[in-house]
């Protein structure tokens, strides 16, 4: 990759000059601008968003994995004793590090959500809760839930696999939408490029015919143009991806936000991956340009 950058960068400066060859394009060089600019500010978003949910699925991977429930339905009268027993099961069951039952308090916040602050969970015939925190080695789920069931009929494990799955599942497409919406982003600006080129060139054939009469190879004129389009590329990719990067690190922090979209941006070495984008358009730009100058230069006579 170091190499190909190196010769594009030997390409784009060895004749400095040849932009002079061919007159100012105008509109079509600033369509490049700011189409390059606009590409690369959502390129920064879809970035954002596929390594956000990249981390979000590794953090409910790794906070549901460790974790399990035992809820308990008896009598009130029988409650306390089913859950000591089952406390005594857990304490002897190879896997389990904690296991400790939820207290009134705790039971209410977590019903908070949906029932509000003052549901009287005293007198009402909610489910003893027992959280489990599990080893590295985990728990064999089946043989508990055998064991739970023949020992104490009222408790029933869940080890979270079902919230788990459909959670990491949908992050992970996420994910992928997000490097797909990359491609996207890279065929658009190619697309863009090609068009801006292809209106340059027709709009210059006169000068084009004029250089062949004196001797100018059709490659020396594809890369003045292809040169001058993809420094533009260039800079404008630039200027789009430092704004997407202002815009991600002013959204709210997770804490002020909540929600599903929480912690949307980049952390740590992430801040690096963006400044790959205008090297990534300019590589765009000059594939796109010189195909599109050789191409028009076999059309004009």
């Amino acid at each position: 990759m170091s190499g190909f950058l190196n010769r594009l960068g030997v390409r784009l400066a060895g004749d400095p000059k040849a932009d002079r060859v061919v007159p100012p394009s105008g509109a079509a060089a600033w369509l490049t601008v700011l189409s390059a600019g606009a590409m690369a500010f959502l390129a920064v978003f879809a970035l954002a968003l596929s390594l956000a949910t990249g981390r979000l699925a590794d953090r409910w991977a790794g906070a549901l994995s460790q974790s399990a429930t035992v809820r308990i339905s008896a009598p009130a009268e029988q409650m306390a004793a089913q859950t000591r027993l089952v406390l005594d099961i857990l304490a002897v069951t190879p896997g389990v590090a904690t296991a400790r039952a939820l207290d009134a308090t705790e039971t209410q916040a977590l019903l908070a959500p949906w029932f509000g602050p003052d549901l009287p969970v005293e007198s009402l015939p909610i489910p003893q809760l027992i959280e489990v925190t599990e080893t590295g080695d985990g728990v064999d789920a089946e043989g508990l839930k055998l064991r739970l069931s023949a020992e104490v009929p009222g408790a029933t494990l869940d080890d979270h696999q079902r919230w788990r799955r459909p959670l990491v599942a949908a992050a992970e497409r996420l994910r992928s939408l997000g490097f797909l919406s990359l491609a996207l982003i890279g065929g658009a600006l190619a697309a863009m490029v090609t068009l801006a080129a292809q209106a340059a060139l027709a709009a210059n054939g006169q000068v084009i015919r004029t250089l062949r009469l004196v001797g100018a190879r059709d490659i020396y004129i594809a890369r003045a143009f292809v040169r001058r389009f993809t420094l533009r590329a260039l800079a404008g990719a630039a200027g789009g991806t430092v704004a997407g990067m202002i815009a991600v690190a002013l959204l709210p922090a997770a804490e002020e936000a909540g929600g599903f979209l929480t912690g949307l941006g980049f952390a740590g070495s992430g801040w690096f991956w963006p400044l790959a984008i205008p090297p990534f358009a300019a590589i765009v730009a000059f594939w796109a340009t010189r195909a599109a100058a050789l191409r028009t230069l076999r059309e004009v006579q």
